[in-house]
């Protein structure tokens, strides 16, 4: 697999073929995979998702993709997750009863608080929480796209890249190594939101 070629994990989600569409018009070739096994030699992979996790985390399942996403990200690979995305790498949620997850970051996926519109959904500010490659050339308190009605709460506050607020003070972008989760939806955020995925794409290849 190239060095520029962006594999993107095909378990059902809604949101995967917008994701390609906006890592193909970077420039950038993309794949659509359900196979566990080129997770083995991607050098870049995505990890889209809109939905329940329950229902994600199933289809990975299925796919038998559980173990494999677990040991890419073990090994320090580049790797980014979108929205649900996001959700899936922490312990577990409290969607539908709750849920176990991929248990790749410890913590823990709420409800937002009754009393608020759910889902949250529009434009809202992101507060850039450290300084990260991924941010280059985006202004902080930038607009991006959220669609969600649970955020996650890792253990480790250390790792939060972004916050929101939407009647709490939320996580909305994670780092650690050369993994990067937002809550939000880069590809719906306009060019800044490109400009995201871009600079994590070019930073993969420079160091691949």
């Amino acid at each position: 697999m190239g060095s520029n070629l962006v594999l993107i994990l095909d378990y059902g989600a809604g949101n995967l073929h917008s994701v390609a569409n906006a890592i193909a018009s970077l420039g950038y070739q993309t794949k659509l995979s359900s196979e566990a096994e080129d997770l083995h030699t991607a050098r870049i992979v995505i990890l889209p998702g809109v939905g329940a996790a329950a229902e994600a985390m199933n289809n990975l399942t299925k796919h038998g993709m559980v173990e494999p996403i677990r040991r890419y990200i073990g090994e320090d690979r580049h790797f980014f997750g979108v929205c649900l995305g996001l959700q899936l790498l922490l312990s577990g949620t409290e969607e539908d009863g709750g849920h176990k997850c991929l248990g790749i970051i410890p913590g823990k996926v709420k409800l937002l608080p009754p009393g608020l519109k759910t889902p949250h959904m529009g434009w809202n500010q992101v507060r850039q929480k450290m300084s990260h490659p991924v941010f280059e050339g985006v202004p902080d308190m930038t607009n991006f796209y959220f669609v969600h009605s649970y955020y996650a709460v890792p253990d480790d506050r250390s790792l939060v890249l972004g916050e929101t607020e939407y009647g709490v003070t939320m996580c909305s972008a994670i780092a650690k190594g050369n993994l990067v989760a937002t809550q939000f939806h880069p590809e719906k955020s306009g060019a800044l939101g490109l400009r995201m995925y871009d600079n994590f794409i070019k930073r993969a290849i420079k160091n691949n």
